[in-house]
C-alpha cells in the first residue's frame, strides 16, 4: 500500500505566499501620500482606460496592484457593499475601515482555503472631512494582512526601494502638486523620468463637495510634472 502524498501546512502557506509575491512583483508599483488638500495616489500605468485607482464612495478610493482582473473584482465587490450599506443606513456609515476589514477577510479566506491565492495588494483610502479629522490609509496584502498606514504607503514588488525614497523626500504639509512630483519621482528608476503618459494620478480632496475623488490628467498633470 503506497503512502499518501503529504505536504506540511507551513510549506503550503509558504508556497502560496511566494506565488502571490512573484505575481505582484511582475506588475508596477503604486504610492499614496497625504498632502495639505487630502490624499494623492500615483501609479505607473500607461493604459488610458484600465485604471488601477478608482472611486468607491463619497470620500473613499480604492487602488490595486498585481493581477488586474483580480483587484478589479475586489473593487466591484467593495462598490456594491458600500452602496448597499449607504442605502440601508446612511452615507456616513460607509467608512474605509469597514471596507478594509471586509477586504482583509475575503483575501484571508481565499489565501487559506483556495488552491490559488489572489496576486494582489490593495489600498483603501479615506480623506478626512476637515483638516483636523485624520485621513485613513489601509494597505491590505494578498493574505489578508491589514495595515493602517500614515503619511504615505507603497504597494507592489518594488516597495522597499520606493519606501526608502519617500522616507528621504516626504514631509508633512505638502501641496497636491508637490506630492504628485514626489510620488512620480519615487516610482522612477534611478536616472529615469516618468512622463504624464506613463502615470495614473488621482486625488481625494477634502474641499470638494461630497464626492472627493478626482483624476489629475491632461494639461494639469503635464504642468505639475514639468
Amino acid at each position: 500500500m503506497s503512502m499518501p502524498f503529504y505536504v506540511s501546512p507551513e510549506q503550503v502557506m509558504k508556497d502560496r505566499a511566494d506565488y502571490a509575491r512573484k505575481g505582484i512583483a511582475r506588475g508596477r508599483s503604486l504610492v499614496a501620500l497625504e498632502c495639505a488638500e487630502g490624499i494623492v495616489m500615483v501609479a505607473q500605468n500607461q493604459s488610458r482606460t484600465l485604471y488601477k485607482i478608482s472611486e468607491v464612495y463619497d470620500r473613499i478610493a480604492f487602488a490595486g496592484v498585481g493581477k488586474y482582473n483580480e483587484f478589479q473584482m475586489l473593487k466591484i465587490g467593495g462598490v456594491r457593499l458600500a452602496d448597499m450599506k449607504g442605502f440601508q443606513y446612511s452615507r456616513e456609515d460607509v467608512t474605509a475601515n469597514s471596507l478594509a476589514n471586509a477586504y482583509a477577510q475575503t483575501l484571508g479566506q481565499v489565501f487559506t482555503n483556495e488552491m490559488k491565492p489572489y496576486e494582489v495588494e490593495i489600498l483603501v483610502a479615506q480623506v478626512g472631512a476637515t483638516p483636523e479629522e485624520p485621513n485613513e490609509l489601509f494597505h491590505i496584502l494578498y493574505d489578508g494582512t491589514l495595515m493602517d498606514e500614515s503619511d504615505y504607503t507603497v504597494l507592489g514588488g518594488d516597495a522597499e526601494r520606493i519606501g526608502d525614497a519617500l522616507e528621504d523626500t516626504f514631509r508633512p504639509g505638502l501641496s497636491l502638486a508637490e506630492a504628485i512630483q514626489i510620488g512620480a519621482k519615487s516610482l522612477a528608476d534611478e536616472g529615469v523620468t516618468l512622463g504624464a503618459d506613463q502615470l495614473e494620478v488621482a486625488a481625494l480632496e477634502r474641499g470638494r463637495p461630497r464626492r472627493a475623488f478626482r483624476r489629475v490628467i491632461g494639461d494639469e498633470l503635464l504642468g505639475i510634472l514639468s
